[in-house]
């Protein structure tokens, strides 16, 4: 708090706002706050209310929302320490993929932005012609993004070791996932396919079409067949230990394609959503009440949050994510940047990094947009209704009419910048990632 203070970034909020606090006044109106965000002052520019205001009525009027059931919509705006918008911002509210920001600041915060997730590969026999006289085993320790193009090139990679043929049974051990499959016994058949490229579908041939031209098709026939087992217990010689992309571009993806396998296998990663629930209160500065996990990718109305809350996860985030050098843009969709998944069809101002969520009955979006005048605007919007289009609309209408208030931010802050450029693609399938640990 007091490196805020003395920053000179608090004075700028508090001018900003014409808010005239004492030094030492203020740093006790620091120490009161629990949240990142700081609240101690309603922004007396009513751009933020009065938008809000037209909003909710808007809903009500167009019959997004019944009259009555204003009271289960939940939207907060905030820049800085000061507060533009509240409406039920601190009641918990079914959050639906807005939990995948939770899971993101957990599983970042645990495990690091550079961790990788290892696969083994080894062997139950000797290597005689091109043939391994045993089993191949795969031990996995939950990479959640170990998709066709990896699988293609860990048969490239077992090729160029000289085995073109496993004469025992393909083995998985640990939790093994391919292609966002965490059923195991699935998972692993589709990895016997990959290997194979004379066993490929029509998905696999397509990924393969769009690797780097050049790219060899992959031969390793396996004769047995797919068996699941909790620990390696046979003699074994490692072979190949294969390292997942980085969590950062991982935790991207997800947030990019809301992906749900990814994010429940973030949050088994670091023991699970109570645990998510738990870390996340605790580097948001939050009541742990208004943050309610069921798991870790928002599926169900029972995962609650309040909007107060995931602003705040999100200013945690940013405060995680440039202690790494890294900004939100690096693990967030963030309009102008990335023209992918949910960032589809979306009308959003520029260089806004956001998160969406939707259920049957739930259309959320949460975020960040710059702005002239008020620098950062921190927002959470959640809707309740059956016209999930309709209010995602509504949402896009609310924020330009936002920007439009407060003016558009002349350039992009370095924050809300990512550093891949635009609509930069992961590198799948590069086959550095696959360490050769068998020399024979």
């Amino acid at each position: 708090m007091l490196e805020i203070f003395g920053s000179g970034l608090f004075s700028l909020w508090l001018s900003m706002a014409g808010v005239q606090v004492k030094p030492m006044e203020a740093l006790e109106a620091l120490a009161l706050q629990s949240s990142p965000g700081l609240v101690i002052a309603t922004d007396p520019n009513p751009a933020g209310a009065s938008v809000v205001q037209e909003y909710l009525k808007l809903l009500t009027t167009s019959k997004l929302v019944a009259q009555n059931l204003t009271e289960s919509q939940g939207i907060w705006m905030q820049s800085g320490p000061m507060l533009m918008a509240n409406h039920q911002g601190t009641t918990p509210l079914p959050a639906a993929s807005l939990t995948k920001v939770a899971t993101s600041l957990a599983a970042f915060t645990t495990l690091g932005p550079e961790h990788q997730f290892e696969t083994t590969i080894s062997a139950t026999g000797p290597i005689q012609n091109g043939v391994l006289q045993g089993d191949l085993v795969i031990a996995s320790n939950g990479d959640p993004m170990f998709v066709w193009e990896e699988a293609i090139a860990l048969g490239n990679t077992l090729n160029k070791m000289g085995i073109k043929q496993v004469k025992g049974n393909l083995i998985i051990a640990g939790n093994f996932m391919m292609n966002f499959q965490p059923n195991p016994q699935v998972a692993g058949q589709t990895l016997k396919q990959a290997l194979n490229s004379a066993t490929w579908t029509r998905p696999a041939t397509f990924t393969y079409s769009l690797m780097p031209k050049g790219t060899p098709k992959p031969q390793v026939v396996i004769a047995g067949q797919v068996k699941l087992q909790p620990q390696v217990t046979l003699p074994t010689t490692l072979l190949v230990r294969h390292r997942s992309l980085p969590l950062k571009q991982i935790i991207k993806e997800m947030n990019v394609y809301s992906n749900n396998e990814i994010a429940q296998a973030l949050a088994d990663a670091v023991g699970g959503h109570t645990v998510v629930q738990a870390t996340t209160a605790r580097l948001a500065r939050v009541p742990e009440s208004e943050i309610q996990l069921i798991n870790g990718s928002g599926l169900g109305p029972e995962n609650r949050i309040s909007p107060r809350a995931v602003c705040a996860m999100f200013m945690a985030m940013q405060r995680e994510a440039f202690a790494h050098n890294l900004t939100l843009a690096d693990l967030f969709p963030t309009t102008g940047f990335d023209y992918r998944g949910t960032m589809h069809a979306r009308h959003l101002p520029n260089a806004t990094v956001m998160k969406t969520g939707t259920l049957r009955d739930v259309s959320a979006l949460a975020g960040v947009v710059p702005t002239r005048d008020r620098g950062l605007v921190w927002f959470s919007i959640i809707n309740r209704g059956s016209q999930v289009s309709a209010f995602r609309q509504e949402q896009d209408k609310l924020l330009q009419a936002l920007v439009k208030q407060l003016q558009v931010s002349a350039i992009v802050p370095a924050a809300l910048t990512p550093h891949s450029g635009i609509n930069a693609l992961p590198e799948l399938g590069a086959a550095s990632r696959n360490e050769v640990i068998f020399k024979g």
